[in-house]
């Protein structure tokens, strides 16, 4: 027999709090995270100064909400498009710029992307998002979103940014529980930058190893005219060319 594995309301947020903290992270090229504590409220809302929701169904239905402040929005938005090689005097200082809406509409589309491809593998069910939708809010504005859900469980967690901006997360999703009845296997996550990064690394350090094995086999021969070595690069290529 197997030991049954269950996979609560709060094991799904924590899967979905590394999501955000990866996918700004990453984006950004920056360090975000997230606390270490979750806050119970009663219900979700969107809050000043920019607010995005967006609302997923399928094995389980549920609500996610991020609330960023201004200064968390500005920085999050201009952190990106720099690294995306950005002209900074091309950047908007305001949050109510239309162009931050969209980035940060986007990193959203971004972040329940990855979430739902975690949960698809791990949990071996499937799940669907809407359009995430991003609101510009007056301070005196709070609005709050039914996603007609049964026995809700709501959840609130702040994170931070590099420069200690705080946004926070709210999430809100049918009270239910996951359980392993049979042993499975699911493939890993990869980041394929890494993977590039990593074989550019070894083929580069391949490369010093036979410059260096070469210097010191060559090390006690005539030295070699430079009519020499290009020859020898063209029948190299030649070979290769099969010519």
């Amino acid at each position: 027999m197997t030991n049954n594995t269950i996979v609560t309301s709060d094991d799904i947020l924590l899967k979905l709090c590394h999501s955000v903290a990866h996918v700004l992270s990453n984006t950004s090229a920056s360090n975000v995270t997230h606390a270490g504590m979750v806050q119970s409220i009663a219900r979700t809302r969107l809050k000043p100064d920019l607010g995005c929701f967006s609302i997923f169904d399928g094995g389980f239905s549920g609500l996610v909400v991020i609330n960023f402040s201004s200064s968390a929005a500005i920085e999050i938005y201009r952190r990106y498009m720099l690294n995306m090689g950005m002209p900074e005097s091309e950047l908007a200082f305001s949050h109510t710029s239309d162009e931050v809406s969209n980035v940060m509409g986007e990193l959203m589309n971004q972040i329940l992307g990855d979430f739902i491809n975690k949960i698809s593998k791990e949990l071996q069910t499937s799940i669907s998002q809407s359009q995430p939708k991003m609101l510009t809010i007056n301070k005196e504005l709070t609005i709050s979103i039914d996603a007609n859900l049964d026995d809700a469980v709501a959840r609130r967690v702040s994170f931070r940014t590099e420069n200690n901006h705080i946004f926070y997360l709210e999430f809100a999703m049918d009270k239910t529980e996951f359980i392993r009845l049979d042993e499975f296997v699911y493939d890993e996550e990869f980041d394929p930058d890494s993977l590039l990064e990593q074989h550019s690394t070894i083929g580069a350090n391949k490369g010093s190893v036979s410059n260096v094995s070469s210097l010191v086999k060559n090390a006690d021969k005539p030295a070699i005219t430079s009519n020499t070595i290009d020859n020898a690069e063209a029948d190299d290529l030649l070979d290769q060319l099969g010519i």
